[in-house]
């Protein structure tokens, strides 16, 4: 290898490398709003798409599934085909979706636009695989944590962003606004994001990806109906179960696989499966507040506790929390150059875990909320980039994607959670008002308990993972192709 291979990237290349980072972080943007794009309309939906409420609410769900679905899928597929190909696909399943749902006036195309848009998911993590391969070493850990920081700064944008939308214009632009969003990442990541040459081979693993797919809707249904249809009813129960057995058939077989769909051994090994298992805990922690602050900030004061905003103030109010996720994404960067990604983890999960503790004594007015909002947006901020890079440093470099892949769904899968919880909380406790049950102002403490423990949890099973060594293969070369690739992509 000759010794400028290993010397520092051109200028040019930093630049480049630069440029690629915002393009990758923008689609990250792009993808992660589309979850919370409906909520502003959400108690309009039975009455625009002409059916009923409980039909409606599949207009969220059916977007979270195909999120869950798509992120280990997205991986997989970057691995073997190479990431910035699998970039292209995904931002064009968003443009597809959102254009499904800008003309759709019924309830099944707004399904199957809304599950398109989910499955664009995916661009997430294969985003941040690609981060190490396409910038310098010197940018390549602030880049993994801004485009980390990117599912939850989406959706905290989204929400007041789409009130807006809603509020002074046609609910159809909302999806049109969407589409644009998709068109401009498909162009930024066509003409700017370098195709490095990283595609692995291999089979598609199809019953695999069937299986994964069958388990995670099945479960998932099961957990986020579950406050609706009832938690002992037959429904609910089998959907529970059957997607548990069809996950224990799944992980039987991709052990017995050749390319399986997802390396089951690699995913148990402590390193991994320590960081997967803070992730639900701390994806809990994020989803929590983002449920219970808006329904506080927007119960009437007639309550007696509730703080009267409207939906669009509810989601200025949330909006900066957002921003607090995206200006701690380069601090996360700095902490785990000086105290490592376990470490920084650990502060994450803490950070975000004081943050609901603020919000028990804090929540008498939208003041009081945006500040214990910030404090918890920042711990998942921090928490949020330092994940990735734990999962890249110990897993081969050819399961990079895929890895990172699992670590999202079981973020994903921790926001679920999250999200029947604490509807469970909120519906278990109330009082009339005016004929309507609403929530006591108990139940709001106890969900912000919750929150706290779900994230000091995260914060035990973080001290837990070993500090494991990159990959000899990760290692051994690792920095001189990424050196090759931005020497490369500079001439260009």
């Amino acid at each position: 290898m000759t010794s400028d291979v290993s010397s520092p990237a051109p200028e040019a290349g930093t630049s480049k490398a630069l440029l690629s980072v915002i393009v990758l972080c923008f689609g990250g943007l792009s993808a992660a709003l589309t979850q919370t794009l409906v909520i502003p309309i959400q108690s309009e939906l039975p009455q625009l798409l002409h059916t009923s409420p409980a039909n409606a609410g599949w207009v969220v769900t059916s977007t979270l599934l195909a999120a869950a679905v798509s992120m280990p899928i997205a991986g997989r597929l970057a691995d073997m085909f190479g990431k910035q190909r699998v970039l292209m696909v995904t931002a064009a399943l968003l443009m597809v979706g959102s254009l499904i749902c800008a003309q759709a006036d019924s309830l099944m195309p707004m399904l199957a636009g809304r599950a398109f848009q989910g499955l664009a998911a995916g661009f997430i993590p294969v985003g941040i695989s690609l981060m190490r391969e396409i910038t310098p070493p010197h940018m390549t850990t602030s880049a993994i944590s801004a485009m980390s920081a990117t599912l939850g700064v989406g959706g905290a944008i989204g929400l007041p962003l789409a009130a807006w939308v809603a509020q002074d214009f046609n609910w159809h632009a909302l999806f049109w606004m969407s589409a644009g969003l998709a068109l401009l990442v498909s162009i930024g990541v066509a003409l700017v994001v370098p195709h490095v040459h990283d595609a692995t081979g291999g089979r598609i693993d199809v019953i695999g990806a069937l299986g994964l797919a069958a388990g995670l809707v099945s479960t998932l249904v099961a957990v986020s109906k579950g406050n609706t249809w009832g938690w002992d009813s037959p429904r609910t129960l089998g959907f529970l179960v059957g997607g548990v057995v069809v996950l224990l058939v799944w992980g039987w077989y991709e052990l017995r696989v050749t390319d399986p769909l997802c390396d089951l051994r690699v995913t148990a090994q402590a390193p991994v499966l320590l960081t997967n298992l803070a992730a639900v805990a701390i994806g809990f922690g994020m989803m929590a507040q983002a449920i219970v602050v808006p329904q506080l900030l927007q119960l009437p004061t007639q309550t007696g506790f509730g703080l009267g905003q409207t939906i669009l103030e509810a989601g200025l109010w949330m909006a900066p929390g957002g921003l607090m996720m995206m200006l701690f994404a380069p601090l996360s960067g700095r902490l785990m150059e000086s105290w490592g990604a376990k470490r920084t983890l650990m502060l994450g999960a803490a950070v975000l875990g004081i943050g609901y503790v603020v919000a028990v004594f804090l929540m008498n007015s939208p003041v009081q909320l945006l500040i214990a909002s910030c404090i918890a947006s920042a711990g998942v901020g921090i928490g949020y980039a330092a994940m990735p890079t734990l999962i890249l440093n110990a897993v081969p470099r050819r399961e990079a994607a895929s890895a990172v892949g699992i670590n999202a769904l079981m973020r994903s899968v921790g926001t679920t959670v999250a999200a029947a919880v604490m509807a469970m909380l909120l519906t278990g406790s109330t009082t009339d008002f005016g004929g309507f049950a609403v929530p006591t102002e108990s139940a709001f403490r106890v969900c912000f308990v919750v929150g706290a423990a779900a994230a000091f949890l995260g914060m035990l099973i973080a001290a837990a993972v070993p500090l494991a060594r990159r990959r000899d293969e990760n290692r051994a070369g690792a920095a001189a192709a990424t050196h090759e690739e931005h020497a490369a992509a500079a001439t260009r």
